[in-house]
Order: C-alpha cells, then structure tokens, then sequence
C-alpha cells in the first residue's frame, strides 16, 4: 500500500545559514510535462567540508508554481546522501530514490522511495519496512556447511564453508567435520539498493536489495542476499532471490 504524507509547503529563498544542500535533481516527478527541482538538504555538524549530514530533508520544488513540498525523513542521518530519479512504479512518471550510508561497521544503508505524481505524497519503499518484512535464518551445519532459510519464502541455501581454512573451521568444528557445539550466523540490514531494467523494452526500474551474510562476526562474511523485488501494483514483491557467494582463489583447490 502507499503511504500518504501531509507536508508542509513554503517558498524560501534560499537555505539556512546551518543548513547544506546534499544533492540535487531535475526531472519532472509531477507529470504535468514541466521539469522539477528536487533536493536533499541537510545539517553538518563538521561545517561545510565534513562528510556527515543530520536532519536530512527532502524536498520537492514545482517546475510550475515554484512551491516547495518539504518531507522529513525518520532516519534522517548518514553519509554520502544522493538522489536518484527513476521511475519505480511503473506509471511512466519518475520516483525518487534516497541513498544514505549508515556509516557503522555493518554497512547498512537507509533507503527510500517516494512518488509525486499529480503532486501527491506517496512512500512506496523503505529500508525499515523490508528489514522487517525479509527476515532470514543462518544456522552452522555439520560438515562444514551453513544453511541460508527463509520461511516466509519457503528457500533454503547451503553455503559450503570448506576452504574457509584450517584454523577457521578448528575454531567450529571437531576433526570429524561434526560441530563442537549450535552456531548462527545472520543476515545484515539492507547495504545496497539497486535501480536496474530487467527487460529491454521497459522503462522502468526493478531493484535489488543487497544484505551481507556474516557469520558469528562481523568481519565473517559468507556471501550475500541478492533479492529482485518488483512494483507489483501496490507494494514492491520479490520476484527472485538468490545467494552469491564470495570465491576463493583457484590454485588453494589443487
């Protein structure tokens, strides 16, 4: 379902004195046929060189009126803000998409999407929504192997872990491949969101949703959740799912 926003409208002249335009874009998000200004501002508390941004703000200027539609976001702080245009939900009018990186050491990303068509509000995607909705089980198995689940999915990976080394699977495993005791792993928040066109002849985006697998810790990567996920009419739908695994080198197998 969209998610409806009352925003407030006002025509400033230009920002305030403590707050820094992030990124800009052009493109006409309205469908009325005349080009949009859309922002990303935002407060630095390092001033204008630093890298880090809080109380990041959306905001949608009419090619027409010149009004401006403010929208604050509810994870409104990170790093490397940007903006990307496309159109997402196939009604042949351009979306935005927000990027912002976390910043902390698991690579999380906070993400949205909003429609402006006919200048009404719409969320239709957020990083929060799909950690919560896509939740998944990482389980050690017996004989160097580890289980990738999703129930609601009904999809199960196996990653074989055997190259991983010696000293690794010791830590894990007895000499016998059985496992020394129950171990999980997880899978992260959200790192990336990627526009891309699934098929030639259409314009519009599907996206794919990147998690990291880790094991006991962070710094334990075992692969990655890639998930396909396409407007369906009302709400984004994963419509595949895989897991990518990390190689190793050729010469370590011979």
């Amino acid at each position: 379902m969209h998610s409806s926003f009352h925003t407030h409208r006002y025509q400033p002249d230009r920002l305030a004195t403590d707050e820094y335009l992030l990124d800009m874009k052009q493109g006409d998000v309205t469908g009325d046929g005349i080009p949009d200004q859309i922002y990303l501002i935002g407060h630095k508390p390092d001033g204008p060189s630093g890298i880090f941004a809080d109380h990041i703000t959306l905001v949608i200027q009419d090619g027409y009126s010149q009004q401006r539609t403010v929208v604050p976001l509810q994870n409104n702080a990170g790093y490397n803000a940007v903006l990307l245009l496309g159109d997402f939900d196939k009604n042949q009018i351009p979306d935005i998409l927000i990027s912002i990186d976390s910043g902390g050491s698991g690579g999380y990303g906070i993400f949205y999407i909003y429609s402006f068509a006919h200048h009404a509000l719409h969320k239709l995607f957020d990083s929060d929504s799909y950690n919560q909705q896509y939740k998944f089980r990482v389980q050690y198995e017996d004989m160097y192997k580890v289980s990738v689940s999703s129930a609601q999915l009904d999809l199960l990976f196996i990653i074989d872990i055997s190259s991983k080394g010696a000293a690794y699977l010791a830590t894990y495993y007895n000499e016998n491949g059985m496992l020394k005791q129950p171990l999980q792993g997880e899978v992260l928040a959200i790192a990336a969101l990627n526009p891309i066109i699934t098929a030639e002849n259409r314009a519009s985006f599907d996206l794919q949703a990147l998690q990291r697998i880790i094991g006991p810790t962070n710094a334990d990567t075992l692969g990655y959740v890639e998930n396909l996920l396409t407007w369906n009419g009302n709400r984004f739908d994963s419509s595949r799912l895989n897991v990518a695994i990390i190689g190793t080198p050729l010469q370590s197998h011979f």
